[in-house]
């Protein structure tokens, strides 16, 4: 009988039996993740440690040092093109205040260039011919201002060097037509007292009637009573 149920609990047939464990799950889960970061901190050893035996992490650094100093070199490039710029566009600005300061002194050079041109080209015409020594009248002008106003200029001169200063009177005189009959009006009431050393230049402006029409202007210089030089010219 004994035997029998020996042969039994050897066989298939014989009775199930289940093993448990004597670990509460509570534990058995903290023992596991345990397990599980022991590996995973192994695993990142040996990744950490691959690297360092394969040089990634130097070359990695030293990569990282030199485009950081490129960064830093390039950024000073950029300040340095930036100050050149500034410079460069406040040079632009003051030398394009000095052309145009220049462009306008041009401007004035040449209108005086002018005026001289024409002062020379009258005083050209007011000297007196070659051989003249006398006291002679020369470039008598004369020009309608207003409708009422004639400017008048003319030059007196003594050619003759070392010659004593001459006194006398000049008398500017205009003539032409007033409603259509001769006209003539002087320019002062009496003849003007003058002194001529070189030379002398007397202007003035006179008042005619609207209605007249002026067709000669004379000047004439006299000396007790004489008439030492007269021009006239006709407008």
């Amino acid at each position: 009988m004994r035997m029998r149920l020996m042969l039994r609990k050897l066989t298939v047939s014989s009775p199930r039996v289940s093993v448990r464990s004597a670990l509460p799950w509570p534990l058995r889960w903290l023992v596991g993740a345990l397990v599980l970061g022991f590996s995973a901190a192994l695993a990142l050893w040996a990744f950490e440690f691959g690297k360092d035996i394969a040089g990634l992490d130097r070359y990695t650094q030293r990569e990282f040092l030199a485009l950081r100093a490129q960064v830093d070199d390039l950024t000073q490039q950029l300040s340095k093109a930036k100050e050149v710029a500034n410079t460069s566009q406040s040079l632009l600005t003051t030398e394009q205040v000095a052309q145009e300061q220049l462009a306008l002194q041009i401007k004035q050079l040449q209108s005086d260039n002018e005026m001289l041109r024409n002062d020379l080209g009258f005083f050209e015409r007011l000297l007196p011919s070659a051989g003249s020594g006398a006291l002679n009248i020369r470039g008598l002008q004369a020009e309608r201002i207003s409708s009422n106003q004639y400017k008048w200029q003319v030059l007196v001169i003594q050619a003759a060097k070392n010659s004593p200063d001459f006194a006398g009177t000049i008398r500017v005189s205009l003539t032409g037509t007033l409603a259509g009959k001769p006209w003539s009006m002087h320019a002062s009431a009496a003849p003007e007292p003058v002194v001529v050393r070189s030379y002398l230049r007397k202007e003035g402006v006179i008042e005619i009637p609207e209605q007249a029409v002026v067709k000669s202007v004379t000047a004439q210089v006299e000396r007790n009573g004489n008439t030492v030089s007269v021009q006239t010219m006709k407008l």
